[in-house]
């Protein structure tokens, strides 16, 4: 029986990690079982490349390099973790996926969908999510409500410029994937954004 596999998407300080410990809670409370990993990393190997990823110390890495070294990260989380729990019928929910490599290296590093797709392509044959929640905040409010940029985030200090393009690209994307994306307003409180993704994912079977 194969399980469900559930993506987590959005802008930098959109409340993507508040939301899903939230999610957390209320699962535990409700003793439904889940599965919860993140990207890059979820496992030693991608963990240790998540950290050349993010080191703000890395700023010659190119745009071609950063796409690939997600890409590698991904399939050694999906080999090891994602796909025997999916083949074990578990629910896994993943902080981050391939749209995050087509919003930051596709669209707003200008790399092209097909380039990020064709280095991806064991991810998007194998191991397409069953729904994708995308957390809707333009990056302006969304760094203002998380108090500023992390000066230590690499990806975080690319500016404005490059942030508002990755939030376009998330709405081409949402756009495009209708069908799995799961688009969740998230300008409001945080219980009231919670609420909202836990009645998606009931009213989408998932939960």
């Amino acid at each position: 029986m194969k399980g469900k596999f559930i993506t987590f998407e959005g802008c930098e300080g959109v409340g993507k990690s508040r939301q899903i410990k939230l999610l957390e809670e209320y699962l535990s409370k409700n003793q439904i079982k889940y599965y919860l990993t993140r990207e890059p990393g979820g496992n030693p190997v991608s963990e240790q490349i998540r950290n050349v990823i993010l080191d703000g110390k890395n700023t010659t890495m190119t745009d071609e390099c950063e796409a690939l070294l997600y890409a590698a990260a991904r399939v050694q989380l999906l080999k090891e973790v994602v796909k025997p729990k999916l083949d074990n019928g578990e629910l896994v929910f993943c902080d981050r996926y391939i749209d995050s490599s087509l919003a930051y290296q596709g669209y707003a590093r200008g790399l092209g969908v097909e380039f990020v797709e064709k280095i991806n392509d064991y991810a998007l044959k194998n191991f397409t999510p069953d729904y994708t929640v995308f957390l809707n905040l333009p990056p302006e409010q969304a760094f203002k409500r998380k108090g500023g940029v992390d000066k230590t985030d690499r990806l975080e200090l690319s500016g404005m410029e490059f942030h508002n393009r990755v939030y376009e690209g998330y709405l081409s994307l949402a756009k495009k994937y209708s069908d799995r994306f799961i688009v969740i307003d998230a300008s409001g409180e945080k219980e009231e954004t919670q609420q909202k993704i836990i009645d998606a994912l009931k009213e989408k079977g998932v939960i």
